[in-house]
């Protein structure tokens, strides 16, 4: 695509189907913005159809990326995961060439994330991070930091977030406190249930009623814990299995220990038969706003619990060490790997109900933010530490 003249071109890789939640709202206003191009990359798990097909949602949100890139290595070990990262590296150094952007968006914390600031930054491409200076647990807490110091913009969601970033030495005058564009997504969205908000996506297991109550489930591996995978989401099956409750359960990402996770839930299936548990593959942004805003209880380690789930108001219940040292509001309790006290937290949650909202990761309004900054900021990638 040849650049509109007076246009400064902004490329968006997405890698994930959380990439694609966490980033949205910023395409639409990028898209909008009459000193901006939009440029879209879509690869890695976005691509591919056991983690959701991202990439067709795009397309029916009206989102034609210019291109797209391959660069999975299967078998979600840390091997390949270091494999995939490399080739990502390779695929997006061609798109980049190919595109010219002016500046490059690259979303959060994962591998696909620090791939494409790798690529851009060392071709001389200014690179603009969102969610960076958060606090985690597994590798993704060395992942947002490093990508943190390969960026040349900054869009932290929280006002903690924005002062990490700047005591790493980044200059305040590139650090701008923006929100979540994740939070932008439901911030004016209608979310009562469809009705059939269970029935128009793909999954296996029982037949749920949305009018009935159900408790939300996504769990991802933790790549610094992997070999545990199984153990640990053997935890969260029984305890879940033991609440008897409804229950929309949705499959892990792509990182290493994937396959643990996807075997022990394949196996719990198998051997048990569920009645009240039904396993999907992913759910549009808004219909996954929807999904967890009814749900009276959301579990396991994703971020949306965290993020999403404290805009909502919705009760979560936290396991292990993958959000460890994350700002949260008070809608999220922790839980270990053990099965009692996960369904201890689970149950506890249950009876306590809904929380009052917080919009301490966003207003609903990041992605006009983050959209006006990248038409009007001076682009510099030399950089130094700001304290020297």
């Amino acid at each position: 695509m040849s650049k509109v003249r007076g246009r400064r071109k902004v490329c968006v890789a997405i890698n994930s189907r959380a990439n694609y939640g966490r980033i949205k709202s910023v395409l639409q206003a990028i898209r909008e913005n009459p000193k901006l191009e939009l440029q879209l990359i879509v690869g890695a798990s976005g691509l591919l159809q056991r983690f959701g097909s991202v990439v067709d949602v795009m397309r029916k949100d009206g989102f034609e990326p210019n291109a797209t890139v391959y660069s999975i290595v299967e078998g979600e070990t840390p091997t390949t995961m270091a494999k995939s990262t490399g080739l990502a590296i390779m695929e997006l150094a061609t798109q980049f060439e190919n595109l010219k952007p002016d500046v490059v968006i690259t979303v959060a914390d994962r591998f696909e994330t620090i791939a494409t600031a790798i690529a851009a930054s060392y071709m001389n491409i200014a690179v603009a991070h969102t969610q960076g200076g958060e606090v985690t647990g597994s590798i993704d807490e060395s992942v947002r930091h490093a990508v943190t110091k390969l960026s040349h913009i900054h869009f932290p969601a929280t006002k903690l977030a924005c002062e990490y970033v700047i005591r790493m030495g980044e200059d305040p005058s590139t650090v701008h406190f923006t929100g979540c564009p994740s939070i932008d997504a439901i911030a004016s969205l209608d979310l009562s249930s469809p009705g059939d908000i269970f029935t128009r996506y793909r999954g296996v297991g029982a037949d749920l009623n949305p009018n009935e109550p159900y408790i939300v489930v996504l769990q991802h591996p933790v790549t610094t814990e992997y070999g545990q995978g199984l153990q640990q989401i053997e935890e969260t099956l029984n305890a879940v299995h033991k609440i008897g409750m409804q229950t929309a359960w949705l499959w892990p990402n792509v990182d290493a220990g994937s396959d643990d996770v996807s075997k022990g839930i394949r196996r719990f299936r198998e051997q048990h038969q569920p009645k009240k548990i039904h396993f999907y593959i992913n759910f549009a942004v808004e219909d996954y706003a929807r999904l967890i805003n009814n749900a009276v209880c959301l579990v396991g380690n994703s971020s949306s619990a965290l993020r999403e789930g404290a805009f909502l108001g919705v009760p979560a219940v936290n396991i292990g060490t993958r959000q460890s040292g994350r700002e949260h509001a008070e809608n999220v309790i922790h839980a270990p790997y053990d099965r009692n006290e996960i369904e201890a937290c689970i149950r506890k949650q249950i009876a306590h109900g809904r929380y009052p909202r917080s919009t301490m990761f966003g207003d609903g309004k990041a992605g006009e933010r983050i959209a006006q900054i990248l038409g009007e900021a001076e682009l510099r990638i030399q950089k130094q530490l700001h304290y020297t």
